[in-house]
């Protein structure tokens, strides 16, 4: 699971942090991702095509508004590829 594996974690984390134009630390894990850093809807989509691709796991893009922040990304992600 993504979120008892820190090497996966830490992955998912730059993953996200490439995608905001952060650095990893400066992602807040509950900070919504719309309101903290101005997370817009292509961007979300990045985001999720981003995983899919490093997971090669298929996520429904329903999913997108439960990802509203760091660990809820965490969870969908877990949900999904294990």
């Amino acid at each position: 699971m993504v979120e008892s594996d820190p090497a996966r974690l830490g992955q998912l984390r730059q993953l996200v942090a490439e995608v905001l134009e952060l650095e990893p630390d400066e992602i807040d894990d509950d900070a919504d991702f719309k309101e903290a850093y101005d997370v817009d809807s292509l961007r979300a989509i990045e985001i999720l095509a981003r995983i899919e691709k490093r997971y090669r796991v298929e996520i429904p893009q329903p999913e997108l508004k439960n990802m509203t922040n760091f660990a809820a990304v965490c969870r969908v992600v877990a949900r999904y590829a294990g």
